[in-house]
């Protein structure tokens, strides 16, 4: 189908429940054009526009579909007194926190006109954030049955994952997306069992820590944007 049109936002610091709503959105933007365009031929249809969302989230910490709320390790009453939102969600996986200092990706795509593949899509996902840290030169891996990017055990840590992934479709729509640690405060981390894996011979980490230092959100959220695009056929325009 030739590149597609990607119109990226980044909506900053945002509430977990107002970037929702700003996904909603955009999905309902994109399912109402489907509706539409089911009608016509083909030639006579009009080709979408996807979006791409970044943000950092108000900490946050939020349950998947599929997730146990034994996963969380704090009661209501010291998430309020810390601040810590708490939202169940439709997205695939179990449980997760967001913050500040975290990349979120948020994908608003119609996937027909892509592929139409589930098990591809969270692949490339990944694919975007194993590149992204190779340019740190750090060797980020899958790990077969979870999804998500992860580092290889090494002599004195385990092995350890630096992006968790949940994703929502509808109508072969995208929603939800990508987090990955960047200057994330992992502290956060400790209030939950992240994605309802309590293997202790892994850890959640950030590019921060490996590196040893604090990086540029907006370096990385450019290196990941370029890889998507290379992945994904995409031409995109930053708003």
């Amino acid at each position: 189908m030739g590149h597609q049109q990607v119109i990226v936002k980044d909506l900053g610091r945002i509430a977990y429940a107002d970037a929702l709503e700003v996904q909603r959105d955009l999905l309902g933007s994109l399912v109402d054009l489907k509706k539409q365009n089911r009608p016509k031929l083909v030639s006579d249809r009009v080709v979408p526009q996807h979006y791409f969302l970044f943000c950092e989230h108000d900490p946050v910490i939020t349950l998947g579909r599929t997730g146990s709320e034994q996963n969380l390790l704090v009661n209501a009453a010291q998430l309020d007194k810390e601040e810590i939102s708490f939202y169940r969600t439709n997205r695939g996986g179990d449980i997760t926190f967001h913050g500040p200092g975290q990349i979120v990706g948020y994908p608003i795509f119609d996937l027909e006109y892509f592929f139409t593949d589930v098990h591809k899509y969270v692949r490339y996902i990944e694919e975007g954030v194993i590149r992204t840290l190779l340019t740190f030169n750090i060797l980020g891996k899958r790990v077969e049955g979870y999804t998500g990017v992860w580092l290889e055990a090494t002599d004195n840590r385990p092995e350890r994952k630096i992006c968790a992934i949940g994703i929502h479709l509808s109508r072969w729509i995208s929603m939800h997306g990508f987090a990955f640690n960047v200057n994330t405060d992992l502290r956060f981390f400790d209030k939950i069992i992240p994605c309802g894996i309590s293997d202790d011979s892994r850890e959640v980490t950030s590019l921060a820590k490996e590196l040893g230092h604090d990086v540029d959100l907006k370096e990385v959220k450019k290196i990941l944007l370029d890889h998507y695009a290379q992945l994904f056929e995409f031409d995109y325009f930053i708003e």
